[in-house]
């Protein structure tokens, strides 16, 4: 090899190198982008939730976050960086606060767009859909009794916390029913699906094969759209129609009847309890937080399979929508996070809204 080619090849792969920034260095972001996980390297590999921001959004500047899971990645100028949770709420409220109680960053205006991957309910669409959360409800705290002992009139073995029967009225207090469940801003949300509603979303004959099987479920026998939904966070990765049922009458039950139950996922409610403590110690502003989760499987099992067959078949980086979900969530977000950038001039002080209809 001659001189010249060895000093070509070493810019060549210099270029591939992540840029630390410097230790000095106040990071003052527009966009913080939220994946939960991913699969091996943050470029290069095998995606996972992350990967396709790093690589389409040029997130090349490493920031170590020694307390977190993941180091932060960012942008060249810092308007947008990212990182990943890992994977459950405990994961996600612990990297969050590491993020928003290291002096280095100053997140008091800045958007945060979680952007990963969940089930989905095949009442409400198909595989492969985007839905941006009204709601994010709690579905780790509660009592449980092993449905094989439960009362013979009671729906679940599952009841809420300080209480005795499932779905008992009324409510928890305000103070403890904020641990349950959060309303994402309404007029961002609306703004953010306004803007997105018509993204193109993948569709393949594979897809298409699949959604057919969820017959008796007209929405999930259509192509992927995008839509308003609640979700439910629970760390316990659950399947099944039996549970599917649950999570519906779950997030009615928290939301006083205005949540929908439409995606499920494990982080959510870990990574808006870090937030909206850190906007009580002045650190973030909650009301600045969008989320958008697509569908990568559905909740349950097709007619004739089990939820055991069902599950078995759904494994990380073979899930029926695998791939177009973790397209989906870039695609949609990444126009939010780039409007936010470009109108930054009128967005920095004022988030947009859309006044309900």
């Amino acid at each position: 090899m001659t001189p010249r080619l060895a000093v070509m090849r070493l810019v060549a792969c210099a270029a591939l190198l992540p840029i630390t920034a410097p230790a000095d260095e106040t990071i003052r972001p527009k966009v913080v982008i939220v994946a939960m996980f991913e699969r091996g390297a943050d470029t290069g590999d095998q995606p996972g939730e992350f990967q396709f921001w790093v690589e389409r959004e040029k997130l090349g500047r490493v920031i170590s976050l020694p307390a977190a899971c993941h180091d932060v990645r960012a942008s060249a100028d810092g308007s947008v960086i990212g990182l990943v949770t890992g994977v459950g709420n405990t994961n996600a409220a612990a990297t969050i606060m590491a993020l928003g109680l290291d002096p280095r960053f100053d997140l008091r205006r800045s958007y945060w767009l979680i952007a990963g991957i969940g089930g989905l309910d095949p009442a409400d669409a198909s595989i492969g859909s985007a839905v941006w959360a009204d709601y994010a409800v709690e579905g780790d705290l509660g009592h449980e009794i092993d449905a094989r002992e439960i009362p013979a009139d009671w729906k679940t073995g599952y009841i809420p916390l300080r209480k005795k029967t499932p779905y008992e009225l009324p409510l928890l207090p305000e103070a403890d029913r904020a641990n349950n469940c959060y309303r994402l801003n309404p007029g961002l949300l609306r703004w953010a699906y306004n803007l997105t509603k018509d993204t193109p979303l993948p569709d393949s004959d594979a897809l298409r094969g699949f959604r057919a099987r969820y017959t008796g479920h007209p929405k999930a026998l259509q192509p992927p759209s995008v839509l308003i939904g609640s979700t439910l966070s629970s760390s316990t990765y659950w399947h099944g129609r039996l549970l599917n049922a649950w999570a519906n009458d779950w997030v009615a039950y928290y939301t006083e009847g205005r949540g929908n139950y439409v995606t499920t996922a494990m982080e959510d409610t870990g990574t808006l309890r870090a937030l909206t403590n850190l906007t009580r110690a002045g650190r973030a502003d909650v009301s600045r937080t969008l989320l958008l989760r697509t569908a990568s499987n559905f909740d349950q099992q097709a007619p004739g399979v089990t939820a055991a067959e069902s599950l078995a078949g759904e494994k990380l980086g073979s899930y029926s929508a695998y791939l177009p979900s973790l397209e989906a969530a870039h695609a949609v977000g990444r126009r939010v996070v780039h409007a936010l950038v470009a109108g930054w001039a009128d967005y920095e002080n004022s988030p947009p809204r859309t006044p309900a209809p």
